[in-house]
């Protein structure tokens, strides 16, 4: 039961019906929305909200749904019932692509489904929906041998229409050649103007003439121009075939009707499955402008209980959202929870602070809900079933019953207490309004006792002080505020459930002007007791929300700390299996330089063998080889111990890191950033910044130094380096030096032959790039400052793809073409970082 009548409209319901329209694609949509109506069936209502929700999905998800064809020829089909009506071709037309989209809707929603047996539907609702229905391909091939694709009688729709249409052609063709002769016989002598061409009167090929000369050109004048300048005549030559020509059509137009009786009998015997065929279209328009409502309002599909009970988070006017969003403003959500033993909600506050809003929110979204429409809150949020929803809002006076306002909200409680139950719904604004306060607020008190023992449940908003005292003493009712800002003089519009609101009359008053001795005798009146009753009530509604910040800053803290730690742990996890990942590349680093030293000695031992040496020399090459490899396990060791010291000195995600004194730990840094480049010289052991390299200076030539890092040398700019720390161990470089002896001389022997030039003129794209990129490596291996590449001009394709190489290549700090005076666009200048 909703009561009043009015419901809908008191509560902005009748505008969602508006928007929902608005989304429609046909009439077939709109029939659904203004049928739509209240609903306490929890199991129709849970499919029709997880239909709507899976065509939400469909809606952000798939790209491909059928929704481009939604016509209603229902009545048309209703009409072709009777014997001898057909359709005409526009409603064929229409006939045939809606029925293609009802095959596609079906198809689609029964897609997936075939090859794979044990996996569910991805849209289960709607194709339970589409189960049942029935589709027509061969009437859309019959139709399809009638119509053209734009909607138009074929000439092949049949063999009789082929012949009429091909001889009416022809003899169009024939008057209008004969006509051209005319005419231009006419202009030669002079009787029509140069310009004039045929022209169609009362569907009759004629030529215009000047009512002068109409005498001399034979025929029969069929009209005249409203200026009466030119008259229009069929030449007598061409009467006979325009006569033709209109037995033609009239031959054409009943061989058409025939056509489309002849498909009126096929579709005749089917119209009763077509028709609910269209009942679903229908559905599915329905079901798809609540989709695209819900999309633009944020709204879900709540879970979803079989009893009253209201647990809403973030809940939001929809209307009230739309608008303020035109305004570039944002709403504030509502929290709620109405349940067994938090029935009756009794909220105060001041005026204009959301109380109303609040009430209209709580009724608008039950409603909704029970009609079948998600509703805009967040995901957590639980909704239940309603059996009745009673409403008593704003002014109902009425001159023709003779109902003053206060008798209106009588009649309204009387209606409550008639009919209310433990599954009814009561929204109640301004609770004993409209008449003498102390009746009224007893009157209102008495009501409200009634409605609680009866197990109701209920939002109501009211100023009355015994109300507020009502539900701190009952079981069952609970006080409400809506929040104000004393400081900012304005409402919060935000609900905080557990302690009454205060009216902040005084304040709001002060705020708006009023004289403050005015204000002083008002407080006088009323006397001491309630004034400072009030402030208590302040006092007690700001410190609950101050503590209630409070609460939310250290959850907020917590969250932090929590994902901190997530990241620490996360990162602990990659620093662990990067060093997994180091030690095994050190390992097989050091495994192949023992692989090339047994090479080597096995080959000196091979040596001595065949100049028959002694065995005691082949004995000391052995003990050499082992021990180098115990020199290769040692640096190993080494590296691991340095590895678990740099672990131990990270500090802990849940113990505060040592403070060291601030000139400790920042003396230091300030020294290393001011001296790092102007104190190098050869010999100190040095890295790059940013890396953990160690490498030893061997020469510096003016902003450039010359550094070996293990086996490789390099020269690299001077302030890009840093002093470092040298290497523990000596065992490490003797290992080191050992195999960097045979690195350097290749890399001198490079420096030493490379060219600044690299000429790929006449080579093929994958040879020039090849070729480039070798050029490149050897280029930053020994250091070289700039270089230059021949690519040629021609058609510009070999000097655009080395460029796009060099684009993306590390190492490389600029490239341009060389100036003009020395090749232009043919040559690349690199200059390396």
């Amino acid at each position: 039961m909703i009561y009043p009548q009015c419901f809908e409209q008191k509560i902005g319901f009748d505008h969602i019906r508006t928007l929902l329209k608005e989304q429609c694609l046909s009439p077939l949509g709109t029939e659904k929305v203004d049928s739509m109506n209240f609903s306490t069936d929890h199991e129709s209502l849970r499919e029709e909200l997880s239909r709507v929700t899976e065509y939400m999905r469909i809606i952000t998800e798939e790209n491909g749904f059928p929704d481009q064809f939604f016509f209603d020829v229902r009545s048309s089909l209703r009409r072709v019932r009777i014997e001898g009506m057909y359709l005409d071709e526009q409603e064929l037309f229409d006939l045939r692509r809606s029925l293609d989209t009802i095959h596609n809707i079906v198809r689609f929603l029964h897609a997936g489904t075939e090859d794979e047996d044990d996996s569910p539907p991805p849209y289960p609702c709607l194709r339970k929906l589409a189960g049942e229905i029935t589709v027509f391909p061969q009437l859309i091939t019959r139709i399809d041998q009638i119509l053209n694709p734009y909607g138009k009688i074929k000439d092949n729709a049949s063999a009789e229409l082929a012949h009429i249409r091909k001889e009416l052609a022809d003899t169009l063709g024939g008057i209008s050649r004969t006509l051209n002769r005319i005419l231009r016989s006419a202009q030669a002598e002079g009787l029509v103007e140069k310009d004039a061409s045929p022209a169609m009167r009362d569907g009759r090929l004629v030529i215009p003439v000047a009512p002068g000369l109409k005498r001399k050109v034979r025929g029969i004048v069929h009209d005249e121009s409203a200026s009466g300048k030119t008259v229009y005549i069929e030449p007598a030559e061409v009467v006979e075939a325009n006569n033709r020509v209109r037995e033609l059509e009239a031959e054409e137009r009943r061989e058409i009707i025939r056509i489309l009786n002849d498909f009126a009998g096929l579709l005749r015997p089917y119209i009763p499955e077509v028709l609910h065929s269209y009942s679903f279209l229908a559905e599915i328009d329905f079901t798809r402008c609540k989709a695209q409502f819900a999309l633009r309002t944020g709204s879900i599909q709540p879970a979803l209980e079989d009893f009253p009970v209201i647990e809403w988070t973030e809940a939001i006017h929809p209307l009230l959202k739309i608008s303020l969003e035109r305004q570039g403003k944002t709403i504030v959500p509502l929290d709620i929870e109405l349940h067994a033993t938090q029935r009756i909600l009794i909220i105060s506050g001041p005026n204009a602070g959301g109380k109303s809003v609040c009430l209209k929110t709580v009724g608008l979204l039950q409603y909704m809900l029970q009609c079948g429409l998600p509703i805009p809150l967040h995901e957590r949020s639980r909704a239940g079933i309603f059996g009745s929803i009673f409403l008593d809002i704003g002014d109902e006076q009425s001159i023709e019953d003779d109902l003053s306002t206060y008798s209106s909200h009588l009649t309204n409680m009387k209606m409550m207490m008639k009919h209310c139950d433990a599954q009814s719904l009561i929204l109640i604004d301004e609770f004993g309004g409209g008449t003498e306060p102390q009746i009224g607020g007893a009157i209102a008190e008495a009501v409200l006792r009634r409605l609680n023992s009866r197990g109701t449940f209920g939002v109501i908003t009211t100023h009355y002080r015994n109300l507020k005292h009502f539900a701190d003493a009952n079981e069952g009712v609970v006080n409400g505020a809506m929040l104000y800002d004393r400081h900012l003089m304005q409402a919060l519009f935000r609900l905080q459930i557990g302690n009454p609101g205060s009216s902040f009359a005084v304040e709001i008053a002060r705020k708006i002007g009023l004289p403050e001795e005015v204000i002083a005798d008002a407080s006088a009146i009323v006397g001491s007791e309630y004034i400072n009753a009030d402030k208590y009530l302040q006092d007690i509604v700001r410190d609950k929300r101050y503590w209630e910040q409070k609460r939310l800053s250290i959850r907020r803290r917590e969250k932090q700390l929590e994902e901190t730690l997530a990241r620490y742990e996360e990162e602990m996890d990659v620093l662990k299996r990067d060093r997994k990942a180091i030690i095994a590349t050190a390992r097989e680093q050091a495994e192949q330089m023992l692989r090339e030293s047994n090479a080597r000695i096995e080959n000196t031992i091979r040596t001595i063998k065949e100049s028959q040496a002694e065995r005691e020399k082949t004995r000391s090459a052995r003990r050499e080889l082992l021990d180098f490899h115990h020199t290769i396990k040692g640096a190993e060791e080494q590296a691991e111990k340095a590895f678990d010291g740099e672990k131990e000195n990270l500090p802990s995600p849940t113990s505060p890191a040592k403070k060291t004194p601030p000139k400790s730990r920042t003396a230091p840094q300030k020294s290393a950033k001011g001296t790092a480049s102007a104190t190098l010289v050869e010999g100190q052991y040095v890295r790059l910044k940013g890396q953990t390299a160690v490498g030893r200076i061997v020469g510096t030539s003016g902003k450039k130094s010359t550094v070996v890092f293990g086996n490789i040398r390099t020269t690299v700019e001077t302030s890009r380096l840093e002093r470092a720390p040298e290497p523990p161990k000596q065992t490490v470089s003797t290992a080191t030096s050992f195999v960097s002896l045979q690195t350097r001389e290749h890399v001198d022997e490079k420096k030493l032959h490379f060219r600044r030039e690299l000429d790929v003129r006449g080579m093929r794209a994958e040879e020039a790039l090849q070729a480039v990129s070798h050029y490149i490596d050897d280029a930053i291996l020994i250091g070289i400052d700039r270089a230059r590449i021949l690519h040629g001009t021609g058609t510009g394709a070999l000097r655009t793809i080395i460029r796009q190489y060099l684009a993306g290549a590390s190492g490389i700090r600029h490239y341009a073409d060389e100036h003009v005076q020395f090749g232009g666009a043919g040559i690349t200048v690199i200059d390396f970082e």
